[in-house]
């Protein structure tokens, strides 16, 4: 059955009224001119929409979203332009203060990936293959853990390849080392509802947002069942 857009029209009715009404809103300052301080890298997974996550408002973040929430190295043919020219923009035109790699629980695209199910020479198995170092790592290092755990440690895997290649960019990496631009690696468990980041120190996820009570419970079960 085909779903009607109506919702999306009454949605966008409903935006329209908070931020254009007669009282104005916050596009008043924002029609000349954007001015983020954060970059976010996610995944263009329906559940996963990093304003809603942050709970910020329009202007607050710069976003490019793509499957699997890859950042592609630095390459003299650019075979992967878009996400390139994004970073290039928000880091040198606006000069946003910080880069976030959005991972997420349960990427379809990562899966993909892991399971290796989608055409080697289609648009989406080139894409893929730029997580390729993280789908070795997982096979290679964690051979004997469940396929459903194998796939949340390449989630993660695929984060710290994303800002890898991050640093690839030689404009990125100027700006890391006069520490102007600081990078941020984190994983959005949707089972538990907690926020985990990247701990370069310890070399390990930490978590950021602990889950609530309720979602914790849930997660614990759904670690069982695996």
């Amino acid at each position: 059955m085909k779903h009607s857009i109506d919702h999306l029209l009454e949605g966008f009715k409903r935006f329209q009224h908070q931020h254009f009404g007669d009282d104005g809103g916050i596009f008043d300052t924002l029609r000349d001119g954007q001015h983020p301080s954060t970059l976010v890298i996610g995944c263009c997974d329906s559940r996963v929409h990093p304003p809603m996550l942050m709970d910020s408002a329009p202007g607050d973040v710069f976003t490019v979203r793509n499957v699997a929430n890859l950042v592609p190295p630095n390459e003299p043919d650019n075979p992967h332009a878009s996400v390139a020219a994004a970073l290039e923009f928000a880091v040198l035109s606006l000069e946003v203060q910080h880069v976030i790699v959005l991972g997420h629980s349960s990427c379809g695209g990562i899966r993909a990936l892991m399971q290796r199910s989608t055409l080697p020479d289609s648009a989406l198995g080139r894409w893929l293959r730029i997580a390729e170092p993280a789908r070795r790592f997982v096979c290679t290092h964690h051979a004997g853990v469940s396929q459903e755990k194998q796939l949340a440690l390449a989630e993660r895997a695929a984060v710290l390849v994303s800002l890898e290649n991050l640093l690839s960019y030689p404009w990125v990496a100027e700006r890391v080392q006069q520490c102007t631009l600081t990078l941020h690696g984190w994983y959005f468990d949707m089972h538990s509802g907690s926020l985990w980041g990247y701990d370069t120190d310890a070399r390990q996820f930490l978590p950021l947002v602990c889950p609530l009570e309720r979602a914790r419970e849930a997660h614990r079960r759904t670690m069982i069942a695996a």
